[in-house]
């Protein structure tokens, strides 16, 4: 669990990278500054964690590209003490990203294996969301909703009606939608029955799964 000054200068490189893509939100840069990448994949492949790509871990899933964590970040304008929910804890590197930016955040991850592994893992590094959820992401949480922000990190096919009920009016979805690629999505909810949609670009996500494994 090293962090050096040669892992802050990887990642003070990165966070220039990412603002020459687009990413002008220094809050969220300063959190790509802050948060030690490295330590969210195997050691072996160290060499890796500050380069611009996504990049595999356990059960078949992916940490995703730092421009995407930023992008998503980004996008979604998280402010201090937002409810966010995030679909897809993954190796819990997006999840650091949100609770740098001060959220309250409840994370729902369906595979056990990086369940067990994260939740045990992003309190070692102080991070604490408000909740870990081993569990089924089209679902959301109703007994938490509703939502200020809702994000997803895994390509989902449709858009999760669930999801969409648990935001509050004025209350952002972001979701990557489609099948081998994926269109980044915002809903923007503006009354109970009326929302905003905004299409953002092609992303490449790893599937957005049903059921709990």
């Amino acid at each position: 669990m090293k962090d050096t000054s040669k892992h802050q200068g990887l990642r003070n490189q990165l966070a220039n990278v990412l603002k020459a893509k687009g990413i002008t939100d220094e809050n969220v840069l300063n959190a790509i500054k802050k948060i030690p990448r490295h330590l969210f994949i195997d050691s072996s492949f160290e060499t890796h964690a500050y380069q611009d790509k996504a990049f595999p871990i356990a059960a078949e899933q992916t940490i995703s590209q730092p421009y995407t964590v930023a992008f998503q970040s980004q996008t979604l304008e998280v402010k201090p003490t937002d409810k966010i929910l995030e679909i897809g804890t993954g190796s819990g590197y997006q999840t650091a990203v949100l609770l740098e930016l001060k959220a309250d955040v409840y994370s729902i991850e369906r595979q056990r294996e990086l369940f067990k592994k994260t939740s045990l893992f992003l309190p070692k590094l102080g991070y604490k969301p408000k909740k870990f959820i081993f569990g089924d992401g089209y679902k959301g949480l109703i007994e938490q909703a509703p939502f200020d922000k809702i994000i997803v990190t895994a390509g989902a096919p449709f858009v999760p009606k669930p999801l969409l009920s648990q935001l509050k009016v004025g209350g952002k979805l972001l979701i990557p939608v489609g099948d081998k690629t994926q269109i980044m999505t915002l809903f923007i909810r503006k009354s109970a029955k009326e929302f905003e949609k905004h299409e953002l670009g092609d992303f490449a996500f790893v599937p957005m799964l049903e059921e709990k494994n």
